[in-house]
């Protein structure tokens, strides 16, 4: 196993397979980098597989701004049914008559969709990893609670149809969805469901992207087994925000956690780096100076 001292930072895009928790991921990450310090940015379902992307050593202080990030999935939703997890994962708790089912036209189907695309108010699932008053959502339903999960601002930057097949008093429909963070796939089946008055849920979810990272990049856990491949910290920075380069004295200062000017960035996080093409740090604009986000000493 590789020596702590000789872990590098960066990020490992992985290819998750269905079945395994984000969690049981990020344990097999641990083993094979030879760290704890491992994170991911943005949990995927159990049901769910494709691109889960992992931070390693110094770039875990990368994640939490990769996952505002949009992401992209491709899905699978039945209507007809209704689950309790608003999955295939939950018992299925209503079924719509058959007729209505084959009733549903595409024109339907699109004004459906339709109304959930764009900046939308979403009720995530409530067996979602939520936390309601310090209590995880799904941990609330295990236990019989009866409550309700206020509805949040989300935006479906595209929902688009691919494919429509009927099946015995159901019709799956393929879609591939861009979203931004927090959005859940599965809400957007049930609430696509429910605007048809037929119910719905998913059935299959892969994500395809999450930022600038797709699945074209991403390792599955035997080929990373096989032959562990990171993602160098400066290469995964670069791709993911602007990039800014500063000079020594620059470099000395933000080093020591001073702000620089900055008056021509744009808003929201950059990537910046030194002379020497090392990456120094994340900082976002304040009044014309640099803010550190997130700092990466030697």
């Amino acid at each position: 196993m590789t020596s702590r001292t000789a872990v590098p930072s960066g990020l490992v895009v992985v290819d998750k397979p269905g079945g395994l928790t984000s969690h049981g991921v990020v344990s097999r990450m641990r083993r094979l980098a030879g760290t704890r310090r491992v994170g991911h940015a943005g949990t995927l379902d159990p049901m769910a597989t494709g691109v889960l992307v992992i931070g390693v050593e110094k770039a875990t202080r990368l994640l939490g701004h990769l996952a505002l990030t949009e992401k992209e999935y491709v899905a699978t939703v039945r209507l007809g049914q209704t689950t309790v997890t608003d999955d295939a994962e939950g018992d299925v708790t209503a079924t719509a008559p058959a007729a209505a089912v084959a009733a549903i036209t595409r024109e339907a189907l699109d004004a459906g969709i339709a109304a959930l695309t764009g900046p939308i108010q979403q009720v995530p699932s409530k067996v979602s990893a939520i936390k309601v008053n310090g209590v995880r959502s799904y941990t609330r339903v295990r236990e019989g609670e009866d409550f309700d999960l206020p509805a949040r601002p989300v935006t479906v930057s595209s929902f688009t149809v691919q494919d429509v097949r009927p099946g015995p008093g159901v019709l799956d429909v393929y879609v591939t969805v861009v979203c931004s963070s927090g959005t859940y796939i599965r809400a957007l089946a049930r609430d696509l469901g429910a605007g048809l008055g037929v119910g719905g849920h998913l059935t299959a979810l892969r994500r395809t992207r999450v930022g600038p990272y797709d699945i074209a990049g991403a390792h599955t856990l035997e080929e990373l087994t096989e032959d562990f491949r990171i993602l160098p910290i400066e290469d995964a920075a670069a791709a993911a925000f602007p990039r800014w380069d500063v000079d020594a004295s620059q470099a000395e200062l933000l080093g020591h956690g001073v702000r620089i000017r900055a008056p021509e960035l744009a808003p929201g996080p950059h990537a910046v780096f030194g002379p020497d093409g090392r990456l120094l740090a994340l900082v976002e604009p304040d009044q014309g100076q640099a803010r550190i986000v997130a700092g990466f000493p030697a």
